[in-house]
């Protein structure tokens, strides 16, 4: 397992996304918690599964999550809860603000 700090100022699936480049892992699963200042989440519109609804949000959330890599590819689900709000879905974009997210990354061997 492997442990990425995504510090104040950075944007998490950048950060992850270098590190599962620069260290050569294929197949991974991925755990999400943290906390961030804004982040872009899409979900399946109700009458479309094939259209998303894109949404971008800028105020403190507490975040949890999962995700994978196939491929190489990092592709991460959220769950954000703020002050008046909570989101989730598909996670696009999200940058820490006055704290950090931690991922932990399990590469699946074959």
């Amino acid at each position: 397992m492997r442990v990425i700090t995504v510090n104040r100022g950075e944007e998490v699936l950048d950060i992850i996304q270098a590190t599962v480049t620069t260290t050569g892992v294929v197949a991974a699963s991925i755990t999400l918690i943290g906390a961030v200042q804004q982040a872009t989440v899409s979900v399946m519109r109700k009458d479309d599964a094939h259209t998303d609804l894109v949404h971008s949000y800028d105020q403190p959330f507490e975040l949890t999550g999962t995700g994978e890599v196939v491929d190489g590819r990092v592709h991460l689900h959220a769950a954000l809860a703020g002050e008046d709000l909570v989101v989730s879905g598909h996670l696009h974009r999200a940058v820490v603000g006055d704290f950090f997210v931690r991922a932990y990354l399990t590469p699946v061997t074959e």
